[in-house]
């Protein structure tokens, strides 16, 4: 579409800070004490504050159940259904006995229906948080190479008060910071961090779930490297790989991925998605005690799953010291990825998600959940993808699957002792596809932000090289780091007119920008602080074309030179003075005593033209000896044969500050104080207000620098400029003295 030529024209007089602050009758914004409001009692602040932590209250009397309560009791079930062949899978992951994936299925679903804000995300078992907490279980209970019964069972039990207690101090962590507010931590994680993170996370899941499918017993590595151990021995023991394993991990792998293409095929005819992971997990079950894969195949089986919930049993706070660590990098992750869901189906149906009461309610999830032996949990993607297009309005959803995951703890969980285990590790490898194809943003952010991209390689390579836990920190520290490396190379530009406007752009990107004759205009892309002072003062100097230290030191030179021949002419002028006066005291007793007439006359006459000629000599030296008094503060870099700059003015475009410190406001001083010292005015344009504030705060504003030296834009600052350019020797004032 050909857009019309419009034109604006403003006509106003120029306007420095003093004269704008007038115009617009600036004053102090009033502030908000939050913790007035918050310390309040009353009827409504109470009623408030049950609305927001137990949100439940809030949309569950409202609930429209015509609309909305057969759409969640089908989405309920169909989340169920995959619940439960994932919940054995992930606990396998977590290395814990399958039952307890049950349990994390039906505790925190059911806790997250009361205290949770998002309506779709399906809260339970994950992949990612899985492996986490079996990488801490089974590095404080390692394996042992025991046949003993007994023995397993002690260190499954002793796994268990592990993991539980990890799950307690998860919420306590995740409690605390929703108390706090302190949900905004999850912005320090960027997108290609989180994914770099999954996708290693995936490789990680992956490469223990290899000893299920090949039926190997392998040694128990933890700390830096052991996926890299744990890999070099399922290779090492590949020739003792159980057939029967092998084979059922195989067959059950294909029909997931079959069932999975077929409902892609046909999702537009299926009122449901065909449930894959159930079918599969019927089938294997039943195959397994038909044929008796265990005893005739040395097929490992999932074994003994008791029926009935167990009793609350308190965490071991023997363990915290341990788990410190792991429970916060479990409790960032989690939240991390709860939330992020959450925003997405917040944003596509129109409602709100509260960061930080979510935070509150996985915390709660995990904390009463540790109470009842579960290990942490978050949100699945996949899950939650069900859920929603299932037709899945509200958590009443997630409380029906829990429901049906309760069903089965008490009265169906002992049926699938003989699933093989070989078939869940091949649903969680299956389950991996959609982390796994997160390689693929290696080619997209090359493309899009290389910066990006290095964020991504850094965290998948420290989380493989250094496991989940110090991966994580490692992938936050750097971009941090990256950040501030950022900022200290930020794009710096000289400004130049766009013909016939009042926009100025970079010379070097704008072929029509032309610089203003007499005045430099600079701008920094990024603001300015401790970090990055210095070298937004070197390469403002730099792009001005002068050098400005190097003139600054000639002229300190010049200065010293002349001020050193003035002590000069004065100590030889008063030597003169002291010859003359002890001359003429010498001569003129014997003219008095011992001379004639005739040679009095002679004296006479001679006298007059030598006190002329004396006079003369030291009125040189005093008349040379008071300009050169004068030079230090009357001369000019011309006069002392230095060149001057090619412009007399310097306009500073102080847009990109957000903030300034102490720092800051020193470098700006010098800034002023040196291109003063070489006979260039300096002025600013463009700062927002809080920073003029901050500015004023540290004094910043003197008899020298006053705010009008700041200008509302970059064209105000240059056409004051223009029309006040700096000539003549410099204000004694202005100058600092050497």
């Amino acid at each position: 579409m050909e857009r019309r030529r419009r034109d604006y024209r403003v006509e106003r007089q120029l306007l420095d800070q003093e004269q704008l602050e007038e115009l617009g009758r600036w004053g102090p914004a009033p502030r908000t004490r939050w913790w007035r409001t918050s310390l309040q009692c009353s009827r409504a602040r109470a009623r408030a504050l049950l609305l927001q932590h137990l949100p439940v209250v809030a949309w569950l009397p409202r609930y429209p159940v015509r609309e909305w309560l057969l759409g969640d009791l089908l989405s309920g079930l169909s989340v169920a259904i995959m619940q439960l062949p994932q919940g054995l899978a992930y606990a396998l992951l977590a290395g814990l006995p399958p039952v307890y994936g049950l349990y994390s299925s039906f505790y925190p679903v059911f806790i997250y229906f009361l205290f949770g804000t998002s309506r779709h995300i399906s809260v339970g078992t994950f992949a990612v948080m899985s492996v986490m907490v079996g990488s801490v279980t089974e590095a404080l209970v390692p394996d042992e190479a025991v046949n003993s019964t007994v023995n397993v069972t002690a260190r499954d039990a002793h796994r268990v008060q592990v993991a539980s207690s990890l799950s307690v101090l998860v919420g306590l962590f995740q409690v605390g910071l929703g108390l706090v507010h302190f949900g905004f931590v999850v912005t320090y994680l960027s997108e290609p961090l989180v994914r770099g993170y999954t996708t290693a996370a995936a490789v990680q899941v992956f490469v223990s779930q290899l000893k299920y499918v090949f039926g190997l017993q392998l040694n128990s590595f933890s700390g830096p490297l052991s996926l890299i151990y744990t890999l070099l021995d399922v290779c090492w023991k590949l020739r003792q790989s159980v057939v029967g394993a092998v084979v059922t991990a195989a067959v059950a792998g294909l029909v997931l991925v079959a069932v999975k293409l077929l409902n892609h095929k046909l999702k537009r005819h299926l009122p449901l998605p065909l449930p894959g992971e159930l079918l599969t997990l019927i089938g294997a079950t039943a195959i397994s005690y038909g044929v008796g894969l265990q005893h005739r195949f040395g097929v490992d089986v999932v074994g003994s799953i008791p029926a009935g919930l167990v009793p609350p049993v308190a965490p071991s706070p023997q363990l915290f010291a341990s788990l410190v660590g792991n429970a916060f990098a479990i409790a960032v992750v989690g939240f991390a990825i709860a939330i992020s869901l959450g925003k997405i189906f917040a944003l596509k149906h129109g409602y709100r998600v509260d960061s930080n009461q979510e935070l509150v309610a996985l915390g709660l999830s995990n904390l009463i959940g540790g109470v009842f032996q579960c290990f942490p949990v978050s949100c699945s993607m996949s899950r939650s993808l069900v859920q929603e297009s299932a037709g899945g309005n509200t958590q009443v959803a997630g409380a029906v699957s829990s429901l049906f995951i309760l069903i089965i703890i008490l009265k169906l969980g002992e049926l699938f002792q003989d699933l093989p285990k070989a078939v869940l590790a091949a649903i969680i490898i299956v389950n991996l596809k959609g982390m796994l194809l997160q390689f693929r943003d290696v080619c997209s952010l090359w493309r899009a932000n290389r910066v990006d991209l290095l964020i991504w390689l850094v965290t998948f390579v420290a989380t493989i090289l250094l496991n989940l836990d110090l991966g994580l920190a490692v992938a936050v520290a750097f971009s941090l780091l990256l950040v501030v490396v950022r900022t200290q190379r930020p794009h710096y530009s000289v400004l130049g007119q766009i013909p016939d406007t009042d926009v100025y752009r970079d010379v070097a990107e704008y072929a029509e920008a032309r610089e203003v004759p007499g005045v430099k205009v600079f701008r920094s892309s990024a603001t300015v602080y401790f970090a990055n002072a210095d070298l937004y003062s070197d390469a403002l100097k730099q792009r001005c074309g002068v050098d400005v230290d190097h003139l600054i030191s000639r002229k300190k030179k010049l200065l010293r030179k002349q001020e050193l021949k003035l002590k000069r002419l004065r100590r030889k002028a008063q030597k003169q003075a002291q010859k003359q006066a002890a001359a003429s005291t010498g001569t003129s007793v014997p003219i008095d005593v011992n001379t004639s007439d005739g040679a009095i006359k002679s004296q006479d006459e001679d006298g007059p033209k030598a006190q002329v000629s004396t006079e003369h000599e030291l009125a040189e030296p005093a008349a040379s000896g008071q300009e050169g008094a004068q030079a230090p503060d009357g001369c000019t870099l011309k006069s002392l044969g230095l060149s001057p700059p090619a412009f007399h003015s310097l306009v500073l475009d102080l847009g990109a500050l957000s903030f300034v410190d102490t720092v800051c406001i020193k470098s700006l001083k010098n800034i002023f104080r040196d291109f003063r010292e070489i006979e260039v005015e300096v002025y600013m344009a463009g700062c927002q207000a809080p920073v003029v504030a901050q500015l004023e705060a540290g004094h910043f504003f003197d008899s020298s620098i006053t705010k009008q030296h700041l200008f509302a834009s970059v064209h105000d600052a240059v056409l004051f400029a223009l029309q006040h350019p700096r000539s003549g020797p410099v204000s004694p004032v202005l100058v600092t003295k050497l």
